[in-house]
């Protein structure tokens, strides 16, 4: 759980400032965003022959893997976020005076938050997902390495067991962290129907 948690963090504070990056200049945006979207359908798994040569074996290329695996969605989904705010919104803030940083930690942030989060969820997805191939590296422990043991001795009990573990771990977490801001915003938004 270290290595995800910190591996995905660092996705979070580089797809943050990525994004907002390519919002606000146009030229990132035509440039880089075709790019992004490349990168975001690119496996985990690719990275590892990357991640060894530049960090070697260890820890560094687990963490680079599940950072790299769901950086691109992250910065995909605040790009998206962002550029679907209706427009009326930032000229309603600017009738109210706002202006500049004011208006995007006021208003558009905010009102891009369903997008925000669930480009976060689906980040955290990818983040899971690179751990598991990340770990592939790990000469001693972690799922991707009880994974690849139990393939190895053709321990097919050991096999489902892993994947039973990262399917509750990775619901556990979806229910308790993403589905509670979802449930948040939707509230506050009114749009839980009821």
């Amino acid at each position: 759980m270290k290595r995800v948690i910190t591996g995905y963090l660092i996705s979070v504070i580089i797809g943050f400032m990525l994004g907002l990056l390519i919002v606000r200049f146009r030229y990132l945006d035509e440039t880089l965003s075709p790019m992004l979207l490349g990168l975001q359908t690119l496996p985990s798994i690719c990275w590892l022959p990357l991640a060894i040569f530049w960090f070697g074996i260890g820890e560094d290329s687990i963490i680079f893997v599940i950072a790299i695996g769901s950086v691109f969605s992250i910065s995909m989904a605040i790009v998206s976020g962002i550029k679907n705010v209706p427009p009326l919104f930032m000229r309603v803030a600017r009738t109210m005076g706002a202006r500049g940083l004011q208006a995007y930690t006021t208003v558009v942030i905010p009102a891009a938050l369903p997008a925000i989060i669930s480009g976060m969820k689906q980040g955290w997805s990818f983040a899971w997902r690179a751990l598991i191939a990340g770990e592939l590296l790990s000469p001693k422990d972690g799922l991707g390495y009880a994974l690849i043991i139990g393939r190895d001795l053709l321990d097919m009990d050991q096999v489902v067991g892993v994947m039973i573990i990262i399917i509750i771990i990775g619901v556990i977490v979806d229910y308790l962290i993403f589905g509670r801001f979802e449930n948040t915003i939707r509230r506050r938004w009114g749009l839980n129907g009821a």
